[in-house]
């Protein structure tokens, strides 16, 4: 869900929403994912950057890194239909359009086809921040930025092809001092402790026997404890799958619009954001001649364009990596 926490950082692999049965077999299966990747970000909340902030008026510093990082999931299919499945890691179908989130939830499907997926994600929202992100001309001090989410999917409802995927998650700020560098600024708007409410529905069109597009529209409510930090967001999002022998290809592109309920108190004005993103992921199945290997990459850039400039950000990242299934 990246609209909850913004773009996502990940290694990306291919699947097929919709299966007849939840696995092809009974028991344990799975799959692990070795990657490695280049990252470049710009953020003014970015924690590897520069902790001095010289101006709190313009966009922040270029970070670029290199990544080493390993995916993958664990599943337990039982039940006289294989219809029923535990399991824990990163989702396929998420990562295929650019989400990653640790999950560990239970998979009930129904007879008329429906896929029922409860789930929690005990990860989604944590990382590193700022105490006090606008303060100029000092050594920031880092904090933690906590948070978990609990998700409810419907998929291939009725065998109709549209599905439904909603959410509510949290976040704490451990340190918040947001703003507390000037008596005369109501700090309390800039509170980012937070719930949201997460709302994404989507269409499985097919065009031939190897192409499909996804169509979805998102909507996000999310109840800050400043005003300031409050908002709604409004997205649409559309994936293109296609399967060609052995090569498998997801493109993925994305807009949101985050309207904000109050003045910032630091700018002086109602902050609102448009974010665009596009994804795009391959996989190459039998890799080397291997039955259950595969070569896996994804590229992936986004940008968000607020009319506050301190909040404009744009993320890339390129990833190459082996995927290998159990």
């Amino acid at each position: 869900m990246t609209t909850i926490k913004p773009i996502v950082l990940a290694l990306a692999v291919i699947s097929t929403p919709a299966l007849a049965q939840l696995s092809k077999h009974a028991g344990l299966s799975g799959e692990l994912s070795l990657s490695s990747g280049y990252t470049s970000s710009t953020s003014n909340f970015n924690t590897d950057a520069n902790a001095e902030l010289a101006d709190n008026t313009q966009a922040g510093q270029r970070e670029d890194g290199v990544l080493v990082f390993p995916l993958g999931n664990l599943a337990y299919t039982f039940g006289q239909q294989l219809d029923k499945q535990v399991y824990v890691g990163t989702s396929r179908e998420d990562i295929a359009v650019g989400t990653l989130a640790l999950e560990l939830g239970y998979k009930q499907q129904l007879a008329n086809g429906t896929v029922i997926d409860a789930s929690f994600l005990p990860t989604i929202m944590s990382g590193d921040t700022w105490a006090n992100p606008f303060e100029e001309g000092v050594q920031r001090s880092e904090t933690d930025e906590t948070g978990t989410a609990y998700r409810l999917k419907f998929s291939n409802i009725a065998q109709s092809g549209f599905s439904l995927d909603t959410a509510y998650a949290d976040k704490e700020i451990k340190d918040e001092r947001s703003g507390q560098f000037d008596t005369s600024i109501n700090s309390d708007l800039l509170r980012r402790d937070a719930s949201s409410i997460y709302v994404k529905g989507g269409f499985r069109l097919p065009l031939s026997r190897t192409t499909f597009i996804i169509p979805s529209l998102t909507y996000i409510q999310t109840d800050a404890d400043g005003d300031a930090y409050s908002n709604t967001s409004v997205g649409g999002e559309l994936s293109l799958f296609k399967l060609i022998n052995r090569h498998q290809l997801v493109l993925t592109a994305s807009y949101t619009n985050r309207s904000y309920d109050a003045s910032h108190p630091i700018y002086n004005t109602t902050r609102s954001d448009d974010e665009i993103s596009l994804f795009a992921a391959y996989e190459y199945k039998q890799f080397m001649g291997w039955q259950n290997l595969s070569l896996v990459s994804f590229a992936g850039i986004g940008q968000t364009d607020s009319n506050i400039e301190f909040y404009d950000e744009d993320q890339m990242i390129v990833s190459l990596g082996v995927n290998y299934q159990f």
